[in-house]
């Protein structure tokens, strides 16, 4: 016998067990409070520390090809690791973008080589996402990478004749459009969220209207094409009613929050530090309620990242000249855990199909998100909810370190995440 033995762990914060990984899968799992007698494996003891599924994001900036100075390939998903992650979906923005098979092809090679998790490219909606026309979407979903989920983010489909053509290109696939929900004219030069705050400061304003009216009429053009579509990074109270109006009529639409627009406002900005400029920015105490419930009550069907890495030139300047984005994927459990868990609106079950099964759906990943049972994939985070922590520089891994959690104290750790079986973090450690 060989592997791992998983020593008295809580699968979704169950009874404690004992779980055997061998061979890329769970082997054996025990009853609860009974010891597993395994002959050869390696054994970690796992006494009250959560087991999840490998948790799966949706929405990650590797910035590679292209701006290799903030992120790669390689350290974006040594970060992922260290946050539990053994699946991200890697966003289209880089230099090339990913626009063509040949470049998801590349990035997609880049996450097998690295192994840390797995890595699928999102394709681009439009060519260079200017907008103007489709990107080779059939081209990208034949490809090695499979490509399932199409974005512009960081820019909006805005045209709603491209956006329609794009929803009724996937359907033939079963793919999906994941849109960042921005009218341009209503947000330019904007800085952040328009509101009391912006108006002391002085900051131009970017209106809650401008996300949800993108949302109102895709959610109707996914109506009327019978297509998929999911929604980036909501952000207002006003997004969540029309998500809410929108799958009480049963289109087919799904929607992400981020750990930041759960736990951050607008109110940070009074100190002009660019590590809260975010897009979409940061809203108001009123909008984090409204998010928090909408995705305890499956409104919001998942959190994702949005981990945007940015060189310090970028960040490290005045507010308006800054970049917009913010690290994520180190840290979002322990966001989760506090913002969710810890204030009753979320089990860690709940958290398990927030942050691993539902993203795997959406986003069409075999062998992630699976049950913890025995025969599934060993895709498994462990996870101690007693530790309390507190951020800091050193234990970033990512090449950027433009994180809003600088100097906070967040509960939990992840103690080791296990991608088919190996790890890639034990002890809270990269194990290569």
């Amino acid at each position: 016998m060989s592997g791992y033995l998983l020593r008295g762990i809580r699968c979704l914060g169950g009874e404690p067990v004992d779980m055997h990984l061998e061979n890329g899968v769970i082997a054996e799992i025990s009853e609860p409070s009974k010891k597993l007698r395994v002959t050869g494996a390696k054994t970690v003891q796992g006494d009250g520390l959560i087991a999840l599924p490998g948790l799966v994001d949706l929405h990650t900036h590797l910035r590679e090809p292209g701006r290799e100075d903030a992120e790669t390939v390689d350290s974006g998903t040594r970060a992922a690791a260290l946050g539990g992650y053994t699946a991200v979906h890697a966003m289209a923005n880089t230099d090339p973008v990913a626009d063509t098979a040949g470049v998801v092809e590349q990035v997609w090679r880049l996450g097998k080589e690295a192994g840390f998790c797995d890595v699928f490219p999102v394709g681009a909606v439009t060519v260079g996402l200017r907008g103007e026309r489709l990107a080779e979407l059939g081209a990208m979903a034949d490809s090695a990478a499979r490509v399932r989920i199409f974005s512009d983010d960081g820019k909006c489909v805005s045209d709603p004749i491209l956006m329609r053509r794009a929803l009724e290109y996937v359907k033939s696939f079963g793919g999906v459009i994941a849109q960042h929900a921005q009218e341009p004219r209503l947000t330019e030069g904007a800085q952040m969220n328009e509101g009391d705050v912006s108006a002391v400061l002085g900051l131009r304003g970017w209106p809650a209207v401008a996300e949800e009216a993108i949302i109102a009429r895709d959610v109707l053009l996914a109506e009327h094409v019978g297509s998929k579509l999911h929604v980036c990074h909501v952000s207002t109270a006003g997004s969540v009613e029309i998500l809410r109006w929108a799958k009480s009529r049963g289109i087919a639409v799904t929607a992400e929050v981020t750990p930041h627009h759960l736990l951050l406002t607008d109110e940070m900005a009074r100190s002009y530090n660019p590590l809260y400029k975010v897009n979409p920015p940061l809203r108001t105490a009123r909008d984090i309620d409204s998010l928090r419930l909408a995705l305890a009550e499956g409104v919001i069907d998942a959190v994702a990242t949005d981990h945007a890495p940015h060189s310090i030139e970028d960040k490290d300047c005045e507010w308006q000249a800054a970049a917009f984005g913010m690290l994520g994927l180190q840290n979002a459990l322990s966001v989760v855990q506090s913002t969710m868990v810890d204030t009753k609106l979320l089990t860690w079950a709940d958290v398990a199909a927030r942050m691993s099964t539902t993203p795997a759906r959406i986003g069409q990943v075999a062998n992630h998100g699976r049950p913890l049972s025995a025969g599934e994939p060993a895709n498994i985070t462990l996870y101690d909810p007693s530790i309390t922590r507190l951020v800091s520089e050193k234990e970033l891994v990512s090449k950027s370190r433009n994180t809003p959690y600088l100097g906070m104290t967040l509960p939990g750790q992840v103690i080791a995440t296990f991608l088919r079986g190996s790890p890639t973090v034990l002890a809270g450690e990269l194990i290569r």
